[in-house]
């Protein structure tokens, strides 16, 4: 399947993993429009984007927002969604109930929510390529509430591959990738998390955006695959 003049919207596409893919699916033809909370992420994101790309600024936890944002949008043909917020990672004797529920609104019920608005506009032929992670299969010490949200991610795939057929619904699994998702972290502490990383995956290093942008336009483009899960990890789950 070709993307060229394919119509695709991605949230969450300002930053990170999801401007990687806007831009990616860019240079294969495709007409993009990204979506982000802030106008001025939708400012510099477009900036960068080729010309003729669109932007929008809308709150994807305000049902209200997105109905609003896929009425200006209009028909297209493959929807993304990487929207989320920095991780703050949280063990089980910290946890703030308040900040976990805000983690799952973002990444989960907001990933839902947008997608029973999308689908009077998602053209046949179309599909919907949501982010998950590693963390739900291989946890560690403090990441409960990203492990629950990952593994959440992943049968909600497999469950609307199943009621939106023939839309195809699949996700991409990654791993530890040097993107702003970790800028809650303070400096010494992320570089200490990547170069520690970097001693044990098997490929020696952290990954980019640009290669888990990779594997969207792969499950954008692949017309034969649905409730699949793509994972982009570096070995992370053999290391």
């Amino acid at each position: 399947m070709t993307l060229t003049d394919q119509r695709v919207v991605v949230l969450g596409g300002t930053s990170g993993i999801g401007l990687a893919t806007a831009t990616m699916v860019a240079r294969e033809g495709a007409r993009v429009a990204v979506a982000s909370s802030s106008q001025s992420s939708v400012d510099r994101a477009l900036a960068t984007l080729p010309d003729g790309s669109a932007g929008y600024a809308a709150n994807l936890t305000e049902p209200a927002d997105v109905a609003r944002l896929f009425a200006d949008l209009g028909p297209f043909d493959h929807l993304v969604y990487t929207a989320g917020e920095p991780l703050a990672l949280m063990s089980l004797d910290t946890l703030d109930l308040d900040a976990a529920r805000t983690a799952f609104e973002l990444r989960y019920f907001a990933a839902l929510s947008t997608i029973n608005a999308a689908i009077p506009f998602l053209r046949p032929g179309g599909s919907i390529t949501l982010i998950t992670g590693t963390a739900k299969d291989r946890p560690s010490p403090g990441w409960s509430v990203a492990s629950s949200i990952t593994g959440a991610i992943d049968a909600l795939v497999r469950a609307l591959a199943v009621e939106l057929a023939p839309v195809r619904v699949n996700a991409v699994s990654a791993g530890v990738i040097r993107s702003p998702l970790w800028d809650s972290l303070p400096d010494e502490a992320r570089e200490q998390m990547y170069g520690h990383l970097e001693t044990t995956l098997p490929l020696g290093r952290v990954g980019t955006p640009e290669e888990v942008a990779e594997a969207f336009v792969f499950l954008l483009r692949a017309s034969y695959v649905t409730g699949t899960v793509v994972t982009v990890d570096g070995g992370t789950l053999i290391a």
